[in-house]
């Protein structure tokens, strides 16, 4: 008998890596389309619980501070607790919605590589488990690869470095000098909970903060997702979310730039053994830097497919999930789903694309 848990046994028709927004919205549309979980499919997630990304956020996240969450297909979020952190939100959320379509999503299952194996493509993980799979939606987002940039002198300062992965509570740094680092929505709020809490805060930026007041409404979030996908259908590497996004001009944030707080202080020229040093020569001292610089695409378990373009990015198909060197793998959580705007989107789509693959090569099958 196949035991999925571990990959022994049968070979399945999908293995979803990933119970994020975009693995979970495809789990549920495989089953939509008439695969049945366990038997035909499994989702395996490297977490030790449901909420995928979500459940590592600081808790001073709160739900009406974050952004991007959204409805899961064929259950509504509803209205949470604006005051309530959004891990735990999501947990909860996430969590409910695996058990009420009865997702089999199988954890703590770290994927490791995905080898081609002929006709099949073949899943290992961290547990020794193996599994076979005609096709792979692989949804592993970004939150295990922490971008930290590298500047002259970095590995001399004498105080505290973290990054945004390792953030947890800006009340340990009340009466602290912290500097942080990153253009992103990340950093605002970082830099808003820190000067609330009583910390001294400095901000710097690669270029002058992109703030934008036109609306983040679905017209946006289309012709976002149109400017990402033209990158990766050429190949080219993904850029960070706020390079597509902008910063969006609330009236918070206009209360933290009147206030100074969301003031940048411009590039970094170098770290120093107290501070650093920006690019128009000035010094300052600091107890903390707080790279708040963003994340990569995890994906280190598909380097054996060889996948990577000259420039570094993988070419995607028009659809925006299907891989144009591997037309067995989708991707989602990349490109232009790596933020919530497209994820659940690109789930459909690859449960769509993976579905359409599967009843084509049956199709091709000789009749016994």
């Amino acid at each position: 008998m196949a035991d999925q848990a571990t990959g022994s046994g049968h070979q399945l028709q999908t293995v979803v890596i990933g119970a994020g927004q975009a693995g979970l919205s495809a789990a549920y549309q495989l089953t939509r389309r008439g695969l049945v979980p366990e038997r035909d499919f499994v989702v395996l997630d490297a977490n030790d619980g449901p909420g995928g990304a979500w459940r590592h956020r600081w808790p001073s996240l709160t739900f009406d501070a974050a952004h991007g969450l959204h409805d899961l297909p064929g259950l509504p979020l509803g209205t949470p607790d604006p005051h309530e952190p959004s891990s735990a939100v999501v947990r909860r959320y996430y969590g409910a919605y695996e058990q009420l379509f009865q997702l089999p999503v199988h954890r703590p299952v770290r994927v490791t590589s995905i080898d081609d194996d002929g006709a099949l493509l073949r899943v290992r993980s961290d547990t020794g488990g193996e599994w076979l799979a005609r096709t792979v939606i692989s949804g592993t987002g970004t939150w295990d690869k922490p971008y930290w940039p590298h500047y002259p002198g970095q590995e001399t300062f004498r105080g505290r470095q973290l990054h945004t992965r390792d953030f947890w509570s800006a009340d340990e740094f009340r009466g602290q000098r912290v500097l942080v680092v990153g253009g992103g929505t990340s950093a605002l709020q970082f830099l808003l909970q820190l000067d609330a809490a009583g910390a001294d805060t400095l901000w710097s930026t690669r270029r002058t903060p992109d703030f934008t007041a036109t609306p983040f409404d679905k017209e946006w979030g289309v012709d976002v997702e149109r400017r990402v996908n033209e990158r990766t259908r050429a190949g080219l590497p993904t850029l960070s979310v706020v390079a597509a996004t902008g910063l969006p001009l609330t009236e918070t944030y206009q209360q933290g730039i009147d206030a100074g707080v969301l003031v940048s202080r411009g590039k970094l020229a170098r770290v120093t053994e107290r501070g650093v040093e920006f690019a128009d020569g000035s010094t300052e001292d600091v107890d903390v830097i707080l790279w708040a610089t963003g994340f990569r695409p995890s994906l280190d378990h598909l380097v054996p497919l060889r996948l990577r373009e000259p420039g570094g990015g993988i070419m995607m198909a028009e659809d925006g999930v299907s891989v144009v060197k591997e037309p067995r793998l989708f991707l989602v959580g990349y490109g232009a789903s790596a933020s919530t705007v497209g994820a659940t989107r690109a789930g459909r789509a690859a449960a769509i694309s993976a579905t359409k693959r599967l009843a084509a090569e049956a199709e091709r099958q000789p009749v016994a």
